[in-house]
């Protein structure tokens, strides 16, 4: 039983900036790549960043020299800074984390979070 519960989501202005967390619990053996996705009204679900355990990262071009991912493997954390918020980062955004239970090692496979919401508005 593994869970990813994200949190830090909530209304910011233009300009303004805003940390997401996501915490995974549970039967878990090692995680690998963990991420952030993101979906707009309308549109399709996205890639915002990603982070190994090596802690090596990519971004989205939308949001590079923005957006800063980082994580703390003794916690099982994810983050995601968000600077400089534009109308255009509201979403949904959701966390992603590719590991290994003690129960199907050494198969891994993708979880999701439910979800918080990011809202940019003046």
């Amino acid at each position: 039983q593994v869970q990813l519960v994200e949190s830090g989501g909530g209304l910011v202005q233009p300009g303004g900036s805003l940390r997401l967390s996501c915490a995974a619990s549970g039967n878990i053996f090692s995680i690998n790549t963990m991420g952030w996705y993101r979906q707009a009204p309308g549109k399709q679900r996205e890639l915002v960043a990603a982070i190994t355990s090596g802690g090596n990262s990519n971004f989205a071009d939308s949001v590079k020299g923005r957006f800063t991912i980082s994580r703390d493997n003794a916690k099982n954390t994810v983050y995601l800074q968000m600077n400089s918020l534009k109308p255009e980062d509201t979403a949904l955004y959701y966390c992603n984390a590719d590991l290994v239970t003690w129960e199907t090692r050494p198969y891994g496979r993708d979880y999701w979070g439910k979800g918080t919401l990011v809202t940019v508005s003046s």
